[in-house]
């Protein structure tokens, strides 16, 4: 096991994996690829609560709620934000991340984003099995980062 997910395991911290259940058959293969990235660093899959929320828009609460609890030494968030035909995706994914890095500067806990706007997304075939696959190394590269800034985080924590 790896110095960063020993020490996940043995802190009681927790990872958080919140993700928006629009569009999930894409969106929960960031999380599939997330929990097996994250075991074969070492960390182990009951340490890793998955919740769900009803849309991109609501993560940033539910990331903020879950920093504050202290229970957790990081939080991922992830969901697809496209365009519906109404021009407001843009805003709506801007605002999500920026209030994702709100949540990580205020409570200093890390957040980690893999919420994502395609430029063009169409419900076609096609794009789905794209963006499913684009989802799936994003989750992988989530947990990657996730480790690594935990791991460095702690070796650069005040002392205390």
């Amino acid at each position: 096991m790896s110095q960063s997910a020993h020490s996940v395991a043995t802190t009681g911290q927790r990872i958080a994996f919140v993700h928006a259940q629009w569009h999930a058959p894409i969106v929960l293969q960031a999380r599939d690829a997330f929990c097996a990235e994250m075991q074969k660093l070492g960390a182990s899959a009951d340490s890793i609560d998955v919740i769900g929320v009803p849309g991109a828009f609501e993560i940033p609460l539910m990331a903020k709620r879950l920093a504050r609890s202290g229970r957790y030494g990081a939080i991922v968030a992830c969901a697809l934000v496209v365009d519906g035909g109404i021009y407001r995706h843009e805003f709506v994914a801007d605002s999500v991340v920026s209030a994702l890095m709100a949540v990580q500067l205020e409570t200093d806990v890390p957040v980690f984003s893999v919420v994502l706007t395609p430029h063009h997304f169409h419900a076609g075939d096609e794009h789905q099995a794209f963006f499913a696959s684009h989802f799936l190394v994003k989750g992988a590269e989530a947990a990657r980062a996730c480790m690594q800034t935990l791991q460095v985080l702690r070796q650069w924590a005040p002392a205390g």
